[in-house]
């Protein structure tokens, strides 16, 4: 499990090896690493920035985590369940304080890394290690089998939702403000914070450190954790990646039944989850309906399993995981 020191060491080579053969995506690449400078001089900023304007930020990172959790994962990439204009609304200006692209590219993508999880098809295939699930994918050009494979899927769901095409159209630069400037100038004019370190703390820092917690769902909770619904697949059981990213480490269930609106197996009582717990709240009031569940589907698998192991049919193997490989790439 210790990738760390391998990982860092083996940076540099990988850089240079996709450098001489143009696998660079430069323009992500300098974006993502203006972000993390930017990011760095909010860190400088925090100590003088206002209880209010900390509690604010802590405020947006749970608003901007269910617009990806709730938004655009669970209603947009899946269709777990169906929401009317307004939470639809909602969502579309969280997701874009979260600022990871628009709902129609995410959902794209996502929708590409479940049918083809853990292969050259994946967009952040965990199997080329931690960093390159992590955010190493994003400085990378795409490989020609994610590109093909996003071609044979259909999108038209998604087309047909003005809110959807509402914030593609406005597409990068409405959600550049939602997340850097919005919240300086809320910060500023409701009480009376400085606008730059409002701007670089509420804004910048904040922005980063979100955009970590949700790359984690894509590395930790795919190679770390437990396997008690599929033991064949990567992605596992990660209770730090969902407190981290509001819900979304129970990783292992929502790969076996990605169409289960809480992503979890279990309730808020037993599995941190707000994000179902915002959903609920919607469905309560009537604003959000059709939420999916595969709690049935998972009794008759488990009874199966009962049954075969009760008849001394041993349970599949789980493959090897990357850091046993030792595959970096």
């Amino acid at each position: 499990m210790d990738f760390s020191a391998e990982m860092f060491k083996s940076i540099p080579s990988l850089v240079r090896r996709h450098y001489k053969a143009g696998e660079l995506n430069w323009p992500m690449g300098i974006y993502i690493s203006l972000v993390h400078v930017v990011a760095a001089v909010g860190l400088t900023y925090v100590p003088s920035a206002s209880s209010k304007t900390l509690l604010f930020s802590l405020v947006l990172w749970w608003i901007s985590g269910l617009g990806i959790t709730a938004g655009v994962h669970r209603l947009w990439s899946h269709r777990s369940y169906e929401a009317n204009f307004i939470v639809r609304t909602w969502l579309m200006l969280a997701n874009s304080i979260a600022n990871q692209g628009s709902i129609y590219h995410w959902a794209r993508d996502h929708r590409v890394h479940h049918k083809h999880s853990e292969t050259e098809a994946d967009p952040h295939d965990a199997t080329r290690g931690f960093f390159f699930a992590h955010m190493g994918w994003l400085f990378l050009k795409k490989e020609e089998a994610v590109i093909v494979a996003g071609r044979e899927l259909n999108f038209d769901d998604l087309k047909a939702d003005p809110v959807v095409m509402f914030q593609k159209k406005l597409d990068p630069w409405f959600a550049l403000y939602m997340c850097y400037v919005m919240p300086a100038q809320v910060a500023s004019y409701f009480w009376g914070e400085d606008f730059w370190t409002a701007f670089f703390v509420a804004g910048a820092f904040r922005y980063c450190v979100v955009l970590h917690f949700t790359w984690l769902v894509n590395s930790a909770a795919h190679l770390y954790g437990d396997h008690p619904y599929d033991p064949l697949s990567y992605p596992a059981e990660n209770t730090i990646v969902s407190l981290c990213a509001v819900g979304e480490g129970w990783h292992n269930w929502h790969h076996k039944y990605p169409y289960d609106y809480a992503a979890s197996e279990f309730g808020v009582t037993s599995q941190f989850n707000p994000t179902k717990m915002f959903i609920d709240m919607c469905a309560f009031f009537g604003m959000v309906w059709g939420r999916k569940r595969a709690t049935k589907a998972w009794a008759l698998g488990k009874a199966r399993r009962e049954r075969d192991e009760k008849a001394g049919i041993p349970p599949p193997v789980a493959p090897p995981r990357p850091w046993e490989k030792k595959k970096l790439v």
